[in-house]
């Protein structure tokens, strides 16, 4: 009965610890909304953390304003390029994991190194390259650079996860006349959905929130939407209200996200993990 009631003691004192832990790490989520809806006369660092005595929701609207043209082009380039990185990172694991050949580990291993490449070391030679295409300023050269740049972790994702495919159910596909697609196709792809749903989860959110290519390959035209987001925090006499409404809503499609796949996403992650 003792040992009982220290379980339940030491349990209460986790829910404790994982609250506290929780609050803190929320406090600057409570900034940011209690931020966003005070009038900018009354943003002060004195009343920071005091509730506005005028909730002020036109902040929203402001900033949903200023985000509807540039919402559009950052749904195109996160779709669009999550979904090709996703299909050639899944081409591409499915080579690797099943169709070896002569110098594949090398391939591969260079491949993985791109996800150790930092964005500000290839960015000059990223331009020339984007504007040497024609593609410079438009939605579909932040695509090409999103679909190569999530390629890495992509394919290492669904190479994992396809080892875990017995390779009988291959050679039987093959000794029934398939080849390399038809196996694809009818075998390999119908079981890729957990790995799918891990890989557009974390391409979605890598590039739903990306900046520094956003700011330096876009025209006005073709910015996403966390340009726009910086752009609400610009000038000299900044309205703070503005960009706290403006960065949650912002955040809202990726959180929306994660609470609606977050457990297919943990389920995908740990899919293959265990032999046997």
């Amino acid at each position: 009965m003792s040992a009982s009631r220290t379980r339940g003691r030491w349990r209460w004192l986790m829910y404790v610890v994982l609250c506290l832990a929780a609050s803190f790490f929320l406090m600057p989520v409570y900034m940011m909304v209690v931020t966003a809806l005070k009038d900018p006369a009354e943003i002060s660092l004195d009343t920071a953390w005091q509730l506005p005595s005028v909730w002020n929701w036109a902040s929203f609207a402001d900033a949903w304003q200023a985000f509807l043209p540039k919402l559009r082009n950052s749904l195109i380039l996160t779709v669009t390029a999550s979904a090709t990185s996703a299909m050639l990172g899944s081409l591409n694991g499915y080579v690797f994991a099943k169709w070896p050949f002569p110098g594949a580990k090398i391939v591969f291993a260079l491949i993985l190194f791109g996800m150790f490449i930092p964005y500000q070391a290839i960015l000059i030679p990223l331009f020339g390259f984007i504007r040497a295409i024609g593609l410079y300023g438009t939605i579909w050269g932040l695509v090409v650079v999103h679909t190569v740049y999530g390629l890495p972790i992509t394919t290492l994702i669904f190479r994992n996860y396809y080892t875990e495919i017995p390779d009988s159910l291959i050679e039987a596909s093959a000794l029934e006349g398939a080849g390399f697609f038809a196996i694809y196709r009818h075998v390999v792809f119908p079981l890729s959905l957990p790995g799918f749903v891990v890989v557009v989860i974390w391409q979605f959110t890598q590039i739903w929130n990306e900046f520094l290519f956003a700011v330096s390959l876009s025209n006005p035209a073709s910015q996403p939407i966390t340009v726009a987001l910086a752009q609400l925090a610009g000038g000299e006499a900044v309205r703070w209200n503005l960009p706290m409404a403006g960065a949650l809503l912002a955040a809202l499609p990726t959180l929306l996200v994660y609470v609606v796949f977050g457990r297919y996403f943990v389920r995908g992650l740990l899919a293959g993990s265990v032999k046997g």
